[in-house]
């Protein structure tokens, strides 16, 4: 289960596929998609720590929500798997042939999916999918 509003219950989900990997033990299909990013992310794999399930991550204390980014990472992966919205497969090979690799195109992609979630949270509205595909096709 990925969807809950219990946030230490999805950042042990990290930490289990984590551990899970590092043991070498079978991973569900999500569970490997969660430890694909956190392999992607050698800086956060200490975050896996038990105090870090529990921490705030405040803005104001500008401190990077390491669960919260590899959250946007999983989520604009699946976009692109899924092409929903419709056309973000596409603006993402375009995006993916400006940048080293896939991971720094997604780097790119995520301050506009969390912008167009911010907005949509903010309005009590569904995500506005035409705004973000057009925050994308502005990515220098």
């Amino acid at each position: 289960m990925i969807f809950s509003e219990d946030r230490k219950q999805l950042r042990q989900m990290y930490a289990d596929a984590w551990q899970k990997a590092q043991g070498a033990q079978v991973l569900s299909p999500l569970e490997s998609q969660i430890a694909q990013v956190i392999e992607d992310h050698p800086e956060y794999q200490a975050a896996l720590g038990e105090e870090d399930l529990t921490a705030s991550f405040a803005p104001e204390d500008r401190e990077t929500n390491p669960f919260l980014h590899m959250g946007l990472h999983l989520a604009i992966r699946d976009q692109i798997a899924t092409d929903r919205p419709p056309g973000i497969s596409k603006v993402f090979q375009e995006l993916n042939g400006r940048y080293p690799n896939p991971h720094e195109t997604e780097h790119r992609m995520l301050d506009c999916l969390a912008e167009t979630l911010w907005e949509a949270q903010n309005q009590n509205a569904p995500p506005d999918e035409q705004k973000y595909l057009e925050r994308l096709r502005k990515i220098a």
